[in-house]
C-alpha cells in the first residue's frame, strides 16, 4: 500500500502543471499559507490522497528542477482530515505509521499556540480535533526559521 502510494504521489507530482512558486492566495484545504521561503521551487502542485482508512489529506508541493534533469521538493503543506486524529497523541502514532518513523523521534515544539511535534525538516499540529497540518521543508536550502515560518504562516482561511 504505502509503495503503491508514493507511486502514484510521484506520478502526480511528475503530471502536475506548473504554478508560481508563492501559490499561497489560494487556500488549500480551507487554510491559507502565509509565507513560502524565497527561493522556493517554481513548480507548484496541489493533490489530495488517503494514505489510511478515515484520514484525508490535501497536499501543496513546491519542487524545482535540478541539474541532472530530475526534481528536487523544497516545501510540503498537508492538511489532514480524519475523525480519528482526535489528540496530538494519535496525530503522532498516525504520523509515525505514516513516515515509518518511531513515535518518539519527534521533540514537542510549540506552533504559534498551538503543540506540535518537530524533527529533521518536519513539524506537525492539531489545529484542532479532526484537522492537522503537517509542514516539511529542505534543511539543505533553507533554515529552521523558514520551517517555523511556513507552520506558523498556516491559518484557517
Amino acid at each position: 500500500m504505502r509503495t503503491t502510494l508514493r507511486i502514484l504521489v510521484a506520478l502526480v507530482l511528475a503530471l502536475a502543471p506548473a504554478g508560481p512558486s508563492t501559490a499561497i492566495d489560494e487556500p488549500l484545504d480551507g487554510f491559507t499559507i502565509g509565507h513560502v521561503p524565497r527561493g522556493a521551487g517554481p513548480s507548484v502542485s496541489e493533490f489530495a490522497y488517503e494514505p489510511d482508512e478515515g484520514i484525508r489529506c490535501a497536499s501543496r508541493v513546491w519542487e524545482r528542477a535540478t541539474g541532472d534533469g530530475g526534481h528536487s521538493v523544497d516545501l510540503t503543506v498537508v492538511v489532514l482530515r480524519g475523525a480519528s486524529l482526535t489528540s496530538l497523541g494519535r496525530l503522532r502514532s498516525f504520523m509515525a505509521r505514516h513516515h515509518e518513523r518511531a513515535p518518539g523521534s519527534w521533540s514537542e515544539v510549540m506552533v504559534g499556540a498551538r503543540p506540535g511535534l518537530r524533527a529533521d525538516g518536519h513539524v506537525f499540529w492539531l489545529m484542532e480535533p479532526g484537522v492537522a497540518v503537517s509542514v516539511t521543508i529542505d534543511t539543505g536550502r533553507f533554515g529552521p526559521g523558514e520551517l517555523t515560518a511556513v507552520a506558523e504562516g498556516v491559518r484557517p482561511a
